[in-house]
């Protein structure tokens, strides 16, 4: 009985230390987006990333444990990783962080969800009813009542949060999965290097900026800006991403790893606050009353669900105690 709290509280600590970094990286990536593009800045962030990643490695068992039996298993969830990062990046170069990374919080909820077919974990018709309460804090964020004009950018933003958060669950559940025979460092390190052949990629194809000129949306021209040398005070920024890469691909990896999915997944939530933090401290932005009241939806219901969860697990307790006499 103690062993499996004692790997879900390591879980809910990973995932904690992980949602911190990942505040932090958004806010640096926000800072960033007006001046580099998308693709340098992950480029950068993972060389550094990897670094570190590796130094991980070689401290839980040596290169040797990079080695896999599964590797288009790893290759997809390197996919859906950079799909999840790069969709919610891009949204930030347009949309406030703390809007952002509100929408993007139906990922515990797709978690939720696809656990069912994924894993084979149980959901019942009370967390499914909870989830569903989630969605509609996210219908209400996107506000569909509102022209573009009033929401102050495209429809089509507003939803790239939200495929980043379905991606983002595709990552998690397949870390569960490959988690069991796979190392937190090897996974991370699998991840780091996904993300420099994709910015590499994008480099070949458009680090000149040469197809940046055609546009005037903000977002594409973050993702498709030419490279440039970094500023002098800028340096510290593309190291503090690249440490807090590597903190966040093993802090999330071994959550995941230590814990079901449906245990670890609400305690994402204190990304909100943070996300509100830095808006509020760098770019004087507060989310509207609208956003305000998905949030709230979003957040109880993630809450309900961990709780009934938590219900679940003490009921399943008590009834094996009970057939041990």
């Amino acid at each position: 009985m103690n062993a499996p709290q004692n790997r879900s509280a390591a879980g809910i600590a990973f995932v904690l230390a992980g949602m911190t970094a990942i505040s932090v990286n958004d806010m640096l990536i926000k800072q960033l987006s007006g001046g580099y593009p998308l693709h340098q800045i992950v480029f950068t962030r993972s060389l550094i990333g990897i670094l570190f990643s590796l130094v991980m490695v070689h401290f839980e068992g040596g290169f040797a444990i990079l080695k896999t039996r599964q590797p288009g298993l790893h290759i997809l969830r390197g996919v859906l990783v950079v799909l999840s990062n790069m969709t919610f990046f891009v949204a930030l170069a347009a949309l406030p962080l703390a809007d952002a990374t509100a929408l993007f919080f139906v990922a515990p909820l797709f978690i939720t969800l696809l656990s069912i077919p994924v894993l084979g974990e149980k959901v019942g018709p009370l967390r499914i009813g909870a989830v569903l309460v989630g969605f509609l804090g996210v219908i209400l964020m996107q506000r569909p009542w509102a022209s573009s004009e009033a929401l102050g950018s495209s429809r089509v933003i507003l939803l790239l949060p939200v495929i980043a958060a379905l991606a983002y669950a595709g990552l998690q559940l397949m870390t569960r999965k490959l988690g069991a025979t796979t190392k937190a460092s090897a996974l991370a390190v699998y991840i780091q290097a996904m993300f420099i052949v994709v910015s590499v990629g994008f480099y070949v194809v458009a680090g000149d900026g040469r197809f940046a000129a055609r546009f005037d949306d903000p977002s594409l021209i973050f993702l498709l800006r030419a490279w440039v040398w970094p500023e002098e005070g800028d340096w510290l920024f593309f190291l503090g991403l690249g440490a807090n890469s590597a903190i966040i691909g093993y802090c999330l990896s071994a959550a995941y790893r230590l814990a079901d999915a449906a245990t670890v997944a609400p305690y994402e939530y204190i990304l909100l606050p943070l996300a509100v933090f830095w808006g509020w401290l760098l770019w004087a932005e507060l989310p509207e009353p609208v956003v305000w009241a998905g949030m709230a939806l979003i957040i109880g219901s993630g809450l309900f669900v961990f709780l009934r969860e938590q219900q679940k697990a003490r009921a399943i307790a008590r009834a094996e105690v009970k057939r041990r006499y």
